[in-house]
């Protein structure tokens, strides 16, 4: 068991609480025989078969006229988890534009002469969650083509884009992924990747910053085998480096994770300079500046537009994304503020009484109902706010959550999960039907509170919980599509 705790799928770009692999395993035989339609059931019936316990609201309503069509607790208040990521979209979208991208930047404070920087060399972050080391790497080759060989000062680091916060949520495990710092200077969704090798008696183990064509070590991010049974992780830092111990039990032949990074700026600038150094291009240890330099720009690296940025953060549920993406909207210091920031701009643009403290649902204390989350979603559709194109199809779904391939309904949605809190909100769309937007929240927040906080990457009883919650959600879809679209 601890083992299936500790081992991770060492992806290199996403992974933050996802919902779905972006890389599912091809499973074999025939394919599915395509499925009958549905009996109609009570909706009563499906939420008390579902035993979830706690609170269980939704609303189903016509997206065209707005009257809702069935509804259940509509006004109780639960945590959204990551269905709070499309109010955030919804937010920066506005404040931010469409055509937003964020910018990673090399800068020079001085000319360039026969390839030596006359001054100081700046890593300038702009709050750009996306970044990857394969990109970083192909801004160090294009610096080298360029003849970039070195500086007469120093290499500086600027992450003061958006506030540098120590994590996204204080009441997570400390070795968990999605739950990492934020900082205007960002790498790798702010994880370093931990490996490790049976070696005779003991382990080797190595922490990198893995892309698809370049492998950086990493220093300043350190691991050490412990001979105990838990706790499976330690973490502690200094101001420039980061030291983790991992239960010798719980590592079995070999594996890899991804683990948090508390230092992502100090993280971002050593890649870059071992990068450099794998280029021809020796640069000093990096310091941090408080303030931006001034000075001529030799090169950068720029996310997609924010729709496609979005898109994926949606997806793949990438709880930094949404952190940077919600406080370069705000402009503010900290997730609280930023997150009442969105609040009220929810409330008045709306008219819903939802309470945000962040930007990925990520903390318990946020609150949303079925009904306001539709008010939301009917606003979008009417005025064409950008929701709806850059929601994912997460398919119509038989009697035991799987999805039904080729299903003539499509629904599009986003989904959100935490230790017994479940939600989905989106779109029922029929061929030629009745389109609808729906919201479900289910929540049982005083049991998921009473799990100590180093049980919360995995409780007991959990799984079981969100399969039944997840089945329900898929149960009451398919009741809507059959009796109303």
């Amino acid at each position: 068991m601890l083992a299936g705790l500790l081992v991770g799928t060492a992806l290199p770009a996403w992974a933050e609480g996802m919902d779905r692999s972006p890389r599912p395993v091809a499973r074999g035989g025939a394919p599915a025989a395509a499925a009958a339609t549905p009996a109609v059931v009570d909706a009563g019936a499906l939420v008390k078969a579902a035993d979830l316990g706690g609170t269980v609201g939704y609303v189903v309503a016509d997206a065209e006229t707005g009257a809702v069509l069935e509804a259940r607790e509509p006004e109780a208040m639960l945590p959204p988890a990551s269905v709070a990521k499309a109010v955030t979209s919804l937010y920066a979208l506005e404040k931010l534009g469409r055509g937003h991208r964020f910018a990673t930047r090399v800068l020079a404070t001085g000319p360039v002469q026969n390839g030596i920087v006359q001054g100081d060399l700046v890593l300038a972050g702009g709050g750009d969650s996306t970044l990857q080391t394969d990109q970083l790497g192909d801004l160090v080759k294009r610096l080298a083509g360029q003849g970039l060989r070195g500086v007469t000062g120093g290499f500086l680091r600027w992450e003061g884009a958006l506030p540098q916060l120590e994590q996204v949520a204080g009441d997570q495990p400390v070795q968990v992924g999605y739950n990492p710092a934020i900082s205007g200077l960002c790498l790798n969704f702010n994880r370093v990747n931990f490996e490790w090798k049976r070696a005779g008696d003991g382990w080797s183990v190595q922490m990198d910053a893995r892309g698809e064509r370049f492998l950086p070590l990493v220093e300043m991010t350190r691991m050490s085998v412990a001979r105990r049974e838990t706790p499976i992780f330690t973490y502690d830092r200094g101001p420039d480096h980061e030291d983790w111990t991992v239960a010798s039990t719980a590592l079995g032949k070999g594996g890899s994770r991804w683990l948090p990074v508390r230092l992502p700026g100090l993280y971002a600038a050593e890649v870059f300079r071992t990068l450099a150094r794998a280029q021809g291009i020796k640069l000093p240890s990096p310091v941090a500046v408080p303030a931006l330099p001034g000075g001529i720009e030799l090169g950068r690296v720029e996310s997609e537009d924010l729709p496609e940025v979005l898109r994926a953060m949606l997806k793949f549920s990438t709880n930094l994304t949404a952190e940077c993406s919600g406080l370069s909207a705000s402009g503010k210091a900290d997730l609280a503020t930023s997150g009442a920031a969105m609040t009220d701009w929810a409330r008045a643009s709306f008219g819903i009484g939802a309470r945000f403290v962040d930007h990925s649902g990520l903390g318990g204390a946020s609150r949303i109902s079925a009904a306001d989350m539709v008010k939301v979603l009917l606003a979008d559709h009417a005025q064409g706010r950008g929701l709806r194109p850059i929601l994912r199809d997460v398919g119509m779904k038989d009697d035991k959550g799987k999805v039904i391939k080729g299903h003539p309904v499509k629904v599009v949605a986003k989904s959100g999960t935490l230790n017994f809190v479940s939600g989905l909100a989106g779109h029922i769309i029929p061929p030629g039907g009745r389109e609808m937007v729906f919201a479900i929240f289910t929540g049982d927040p005083d049991r998921r509170d009473a799990v100590p906080v180093a049980k919360r990457e995995d409780p007991p009883g959990v799984k079981a919980w969100t399969t039944r919650s997840r089945r329900l959600q898929g149960q009451l879809i398919s009741r809507w599509a059959t009796v109303y679209g």
